[in-house]
């Protein structure tokens, strides 16, 4: 479907035309009328489908011909990567447009809150924003949302995850009870549906592809120790010298440094992104990501959901994440709205638990590699996953030896 077919403003379709939009996604082809229909909506699709769109052309769309009376919509998000990435797509939808927005987080410098505050108090069309920081301005008394028309949740299970529950509820209460309200997330857990019960009313629902990476990852696995890592990603970059984006994910801060290190110490320069760097390190970090100047990026978990890079050529888990649904926001940040895109993950003996619950979740068993010769045979995993089974039925069978004693019959 095409994005004129929506019968969006002529201005916000020149929008569109200039930044190379002309199909729509899946899920902004069931989302976009829907919203357009004023209905609430709860809608699960994945990193990478193209879900910001989805919300965010419906809602310019109707303030385009709306006189501006305060703040119209609020959009909640996880991180402040997020509120800055859906903030910079606003303004690029809405470039002929007379419509302002705002992000609102945390972490930056005193003129930053000061000209939150300044917005906020003015009531700027579009506000997006963390639930601490927003939470903080709305304590001071001066936001004003009586005007909120629609709140949008993005990441709501991230939101959840991270503890946001209650600071969710509390900003619910300065909304207006007549609203259009917005769900998306990439996973649906029972506590997410429960949540969206209490907030929304009688909402459309859309399911696309929960949980799972897009068809155009490749995904791959090296067994390695931890003490071939380092080695074994250098000989998978050097391998790979035509790409020209690379997103590496671990799971520590510590580990950052150490790969950028190792990286650097091998030729291949990088740089690292973490809680660590303040915001306008992080913001620099990023821009030479996005801009190409930085070719390599090493990243937490905490980036997982925020970078917005077009065409990154390769996903590495340098570590197996915690959760298996971390798994595909990591590999979601390739192979974005049907691009093609690479992923490899490195697998360690402790590792492989979690890594076949990962499988499970993807409903995908992808096969496994050994490092090259030169490094050394990394872990079995068939051999594991047979000591696993000889150990289960070994133990069942001395259950059974103790029945037979005069035990359980």
């Amino acid at each position: 479907m095409k994005f004129f077919e929506f019968n969006l403003d002529d201005d916000l379709l020149d929008a569109l035309d200039y930044m190379g939009f002309e199909d729509a996604t899946p899920i902004q082809e069931m989302a976009i009328p829907m919203i357009l229909e004023n209905k609430d909506l709860i809608a699960c699709a994945q990193t990478g489908t193209g879900k910001t769109a989805a919300f965010v052309l419906p809602i310019l769309e109707k303030l385009v011909s709306k006189k501006h009376t305060g703040t119209n919509t609020l959009v909640i998000v996880p991180t402040r990567e997020l509120a800055i990435q859906i903030e910079q797509q606003i303004q690029g939808f809405s470039y002929f447009l007379n419509i302002g927005s705002i992000a609102v987080y945390g972490g930056g410098e005193g003129k930053d809150f000061i000209n939150q505050k300044v917005a906020l108090k003015q009531g700027t069309d579009i506000v997006i924003a963390t639930p601490g920081k927003l939470l903080s301005h709305l304590n001071l008394g001066y936001v004003d949302f009586s005007t909120v028309e629609h709140l949008i949740l993005d990441e709501a299970d991230r939101m959840l995850d991270m503890g946001f529950i209650d600071d969710l509820n509390k900003i619910i209460t300065f909304l207006p009870k007549e609203r259009q309200t917005l769900m998306f997330s990439a996973t649906m857990p029972d506590n997410i549906r429960k949540f969206a019960r209490q907030i929304l009313y009688k909402p459309s629902e859309i399911s696309l592809s929960i949980a799972k990476p897009a068809e155009g990852v490749d995904q791959q696995v090296y067994m390695a120790f931890d003490e071939q890592k380092y080695k074994l990603l250098n000989w998978l970059l050097e391998d790979r010298k035509e790409y020209s984006s690379i997103l590496i994910f671990t799971s520590t801060k510590s580990k950052v440094g150490e790969i950028v290190r190792s990286l650097n110490k091998g030729g291949l320069p990088s740089k690292g992104i973490s809680s660590n760097l303040d915001q306008d390190q992080r913001e620099e970090v990023l821009r030479g990501f996005r801009s190409r100047r930085t070719r390599i990026l090493v990243a937490t978990d905490l980036m997982s959901r925020g970078i917005d890079v077009k065409e990154i050529n390769l996903v590495v888990n340098f570590d197996v994440p915690q959760d298996a649904e971390d798994y595909v926001h990591r590999v979601g940040r390739t192979a974005r709205v049907e691009a093609k895109g690479e992923a490899i993950t490195l697998v360690s003996p402790r590792d492989m638990s979690r890594f076949r619950r990962i499988e499970q979740l993807i409903e995908k068993e992808i096969p496994k590699q050994q490092p090259p010769d030169e490094l050394g045979k990394g872990p079995d995993w068939s051999g594991r996953e047979k000591q696993k089974r000889q150990g289960y039925y070994q133990k069942k069978k001395g259950n059974y030896r103790k029945s037979d004693q005069g035990g359980r019959r």
